[in-house]
């Protein structure tokens, strides 16, 4: 099938990127383990920004360790369609989360790079730096700083105590010349994510394109639940103040949020740690991470006030504490890149419908400076973040296909 235009992906090239790819930190589960600001995403980066040369393409790297792919003869005066995603990864992570996008905004790049003058932007492709936020506790890094919202990067750390800087340098960035990433106002036309699934809704309903219309929203709660630390074989039930019973009451209760009570879309506990975790000891404290994802902040506002009226029925013997981080707001995608977005699939014959993001992505924090748009393809299985995240070829060249026939629907002179 052809575009509008006549023009298509190389599908050979595109897939034969994302297979180089998916050896670049591939680890022994048969996943990739490519966490920001490490060896591998430096030859991940490295890898794209050698292929771009080899098309004949321009790449840059800023201070935050963001990588851009131009036209040889860019407008640097245009204002900027821009198109990507990331390249890190979590630990035993898939190959397609991430990857797929800026793969895919290279080919369409390549596919322009011909295109013969007037445009109304200038596009131009990205890799964003340290998405995911494995190795350094800072997820979004890249977008964040080109949005400008970097929150005090001297003290970004990694969990061992190694500060940003170095490996940030080592990446081709510099954290003294940060602020230099930010865009100025007006210079950002749009962002266009083009994003493996990762959940089953569009494989579930046999439809080979998502167009998205709001990007979830993230509250995550830190939890310490204090009792008293006692024998377990002399301590009456009656006179225990248990802290891992009552975090697993806490537990339910927050899966209830979204299961039963359906006060926001999913609810999860991932981090639960006992102390001192020992058999024939009474716990007397627990530490608890809970988090819940929702496309509406009012939905989200009441959810967070349901965790606190769960907290306060606990027996009032415990000392309860509470930290509430609003990671993220949700955010809803422009109409104008939707349409055209549908009228691309359309060209295709291909089927789409619309669907929410639960997963965080780039996108909404590129939001702060122009209207953005995603796009998913099938996620086999609904498995993402896993060495089993699988997509299917004809779906990723699909996918990377519509997304030429957005961006060069979006370049067209009004």
């Amino acid at each position: 099938m052809l575009t509008r235009t006549g023009r298509v992906v190389d599908q050979r090239r595109l897939l034969g990127h994302l297979d180089r790819l998916g050896r670049i930190g591939a680890d022994d589960r048969g996943g990739v383990t490519r966490p920001g600001f490490g060896a591998a995403d430096r030859d991940a980066h490295r890898y794209v920004a050698e292929q771009a040369r080899a098309l004949g393409l321009v790449s840059t790297v800023d201070a935050a360790g963001n990588l851009f792919v131009r036209r040889r003869h860019a407008e640097p005066d245009r204002q900027v369609l821009l198109i990507g995603s990331h390249l890190d990864s979590v630990t035993y992570g898939g190959r397609y989360d991430g990857t797929y996008g800026v793969v895919a905004a290279l080919e369409v790049l390549a596919t322009l790079a011909d295109r013969p003058e007037p445009l109304a932007y200038e596009p131009v492709a990205v890799a964003f730096a340290n998405e995911e936020g494995t190795r350094f506790p800072s997820p979004f890094f890249g977008s964040k700083a080109m949005v400008g919202a970097v929150d005090q990067p001297e003290s970004i750390v990694d969990r061992d105590g190694c500060p940003l800087r170095d490996p940030l340098r080592a990446a081709g960035g510099d954290l003294d010349a940060l602020p230099s990433a930010a865009w100025p106002a007006g210079r950002l036309a749009g962002f266009l994510e083009l994003h493996v699934e990762q959940g089953p809704v569009l494989e579930n309903a046999g439809v080979p394109v998502g167009v998205v219309d709001v990007v979830t929203g993230r509250t995550v709660f830190d939890i310490v639940l204090r009792g008293r630390q006692n024998h377990a074989g002399t301590t009456p039930m009656a006179d225990r103040c248990d802290a891992l019973v009552a975090a697993a009451r806490v537990v339910l209760a927050i899966e209830d949020l979204a299961r039963q009570r359906r006060l926001c879309s999913v609810a999860t506990v991932g981090i639960l740690a006992a102390d001192p975790n020992v058999t024939n000891v009474v716990p007397g404290a627990v530490a608890l991470t809970a988090e819940i994802r929702d496309g509406s902040a009012g939905r989200l506002a009441e959810a967070e006030r349901a965790v606190s009226q769960i907290l306060a029925g606990l027996d009032p013997r415990l000392r309860v504490s509470l930290d509430v981080t609003r990671l993220s707001a949700p955010v809803a995608t422009a109409e104008r890149f939707r349409s055209a977005t549908a009228a691309a699939a359309a060209d295709l014959q291909l089927p789409v419908m619309t669907l929410p993001s639960g997963a965080g992505h780039d996108a909404q924090i590129v939001a702060a400076a122009g209207p953005v748009g995603v796009m998913f393809v099938p996620s086999h299985d609904g498995i993402s973040h896993a060495p089993q995240e699988f997509t299917a070829p004809a779906d990723l060249v699909n996918g990377a296909n519509v997304l030429l026939g957005t961006v060069m629907s979006l370049l067209d002179p009004p």
